[in-house]
């Protein structure tokens, strides 16, 4: 689920913004804006940002755990998976990946290889194979400019 946290190290809210205090804290509580889970010994792990999630016909999809699969396949090197418009689901998962050096397989080999791995509400419409994928200054992969650059049509 959706984690939020309290306490006295929680920030008090934002300066002069009343708007997105409200947006982020319910009843003193901090939502992070993070999903994730608590095991048996009570400890959280977090899955994935809540901004991200897909909704696949009432599915809550989360991209890194379909990125997760892609990274045990040998010729993946890098991977993203964003949510696409679909007009039956409302939105459908599409992965970006870009291949290691050696690495000869084509996008719907890779696809048909990813969708038989996940649950078929996370299944993938395409793997698109790319020479590179979007980077932040830090060099992290960058979903945000991923999805920034399919919404302007490349």
């Amino acid at each position: 689920g959706e984690i939020l946290v309290k306490g006295p190290q929680i920030m008090a809210g934002y300066w002069q913004r009343p708007d997105a205090d409200a947006e982020v804290f319910v009843d003193g509580w901090l939502r992070t804006g993070d999903v994730g889970t608590i095991d048996a010994n009570g400890f959280i792990r977090i899955v994935d940002r809540l901004k991200d999630m897909i909704a696949v016909s009432g599915f809550k999809v989360f991209p890194s755990q379909i990125e997760a699969v892609l990274y045990h396949h040998p010729a993946v090197k890098e991977a993203l998976v964003i949510g696409v418009p679909d007009t039956y689901r409302g939105e459908r998962p599409r992965a970006y990946v870009t291949l290691q050096d050696a690495a000869e397989i084509d996008g719907e080999a890779l696809r048909t290889w990813l969708n038989a791995q996940i649950g078929r509400h996370e299944q993938v419409d395409r793997v698109v194979v790319r020479g590179a994928l979007p980077k932040t200054m830090i060099g992290k992969l960058s979903r945000k400019e991923l999805v920034a650059e399919v919404r302007a049509g490349g």
